[in-house]
């Protein structure tokens, strides 16, 4: 059986995905959820690529958010799982692409170093509003601050276009403009759509699971 690739997207680290991850494990799915936060979708895109690498077989690759940019880079991979994500083309990045709501823009610090961080509480209206409360307490713990520009990087490659994808919109997101998503949607192969916020793998992983089964499975 293929492994799966876990992506996470801007201030959010790989222990997000921790719900998901134990699922797929279950039933013997190799999992990887590398850390990005390396100051550039280059360096983000090179960390996810050595995950893939590291695989026996080509792996199932999933990208959430932003992590839509930095999958849309990578090589070697059986299929691209677009979680409410950004599906750059040629010169677009996740920034020009837009569709960040204010509530998100609203949560955002700058601090002195030039990085940002995201205020807990408007976070947690923004990423985490329909999951349970202990574990959107939980999935505010982990988040992280972000260098500068990540989200302006654009894609080497745009690996959408000859590797088999899925789009998952997600209809309540309160994060990223679900009219956005589903236009992106169009960029893939196939396309689902959740009635859940923006973080499904903290409030509704077996979603996310059963869905990922489902690939490695077909």
């Amino acid at each position: 059986m293929a492994g799966v690739v876990l992506v996470h997207g801007l201030y959010h680290d790989p222990h997000h995905f921790d719900l998901v991850a134990a699922g797929l494990r279950l039933t013997g799915t190799e999992v990887i959820a590398p850390v990005l936060h390396r100051g550039s979708l280059p360096a983000d895109t090179a960390a996810a690529q050595a995950a893939v690498d590291a695989m026996e077989e080509p792996p199932l690759v999933l990208g959430h958010s932003y992590g839509g940019s930095v999958i849309t880079g990578l090589t070697g991979a059986r299929h691209l799982v677009y979680l409410a994500a950004f599906v750059p083309d040629r010169n677009e990045s996740a920034a020009s692409l837009g569709g960040s709501s204010h509530l998100l823009r609203a949560a955002i610090v700058p601090e002195a170093d030039g990085s940002t961080r995201l205020d807990p509480d408007r976070a947690a209206d923004a990423l985490y509003a329909d999951c349970p409360e202990h574990l959107a307490a939980w999935a505010i713990g982990l988040l992280r601050p972000q260098s500068a520009g990540c989200g302006r990087g654009v894609p080497e490659r745009q690996s959408w276009q000859n590797v088999a994808s899925t789009y998952v919109t997600c209809a309540a997101d309160r994060a990223i403009d679900p009219a956005l998503q589903r236009a992106m949607a169009t960029r893939c192969g196939a396309a689902r759509e959740w009635r859940t916020g923006h973080s499904p793998f903290v409030g509704r992983p077996d979603l996310v699971i059963d869905l990922l089964n489902e690939l490695l499975d077909g």
